[in-house]
């Protein structure tokens, strides 16, 4: 898992789409509501142990049943898509397309973040979601041009990808990534 994505605005995401107040979060985590406050509006980042409990509550899951015709559809397109939860980049589905181009199974990788084989590019688009208000609803769109990751494992090529959120079942958001040309 990836513990340098903004965990305040993913939480408060996570919060407003499953309707839960500040002060149950706070009661969860046992910190006060005024500190969840300043992590949504990013005026403060979580501790490391902090971090660890947000991503493991807001977290999308692979084998989550309510999802499942989702991953069906990832998995059955012809397109290079891949399915991850947005907060932690977890693979949750990957198409036949995708994986052509991995020299491992996707099966290898589910549940697992695909965040160590990012290339610069998606690291620096990752970057620049905070900015661009990605976290503040679902519905998002960017795409943008990447290079090589260098990776002989899970291999990114040069193209113009492109992530969309979707929502998931027990209000997480799931990131599908295409590869367009």
């Amino acid at each position: 898992m990836n513990l340098d994505l903004p965990a305040g605005r993913a939480l408060h995401r996570f919060r407003r789409l499953n309707s839960i107040k500040q002060g149950h979060i706070a009661e969860l985590l046992n910190v006060s509501q005024g500190t969840v406050s300043r992590w949504e509006s990013g005026a403060h980042e979580p501790e490391i142990h902090h971090r660890e409990r947000i991503f493991a509550m807001i977290a999308a899951r692979a084998n989550n049943d309510a999802d499942a015709a989702l991953r069906r559809l990832v998995c059955s397109s012809t397109m290079a898509v891949h399915l991850v939860c947005d907060a932690t980049h977890t693979l949750l589905a990957a198409s036949p397309s995708r994986v052509a181009s991995w020299a491992a199974r996707a099966d290898d990788y589910i549940g697992r973040s695909l965040w160590p084989f990012a290339s610069p590019e998606i690291m620096m688009a990752e970057a620049g979601l905070r900015d661009r208000g990605w976290f503040e609803q679902p519905g998002q769109r960017l795409r943008f041009h990447t290079g090589s990751n260098d990776s002989d494992v899970l291999v990114v090529r040069p193209s113009l990808m492109q992530w969309e959120t979707v929502p998931l079942a027990g209000g997480c958001i799931g990131r599908l990534t295409t590869t367009i040309e």
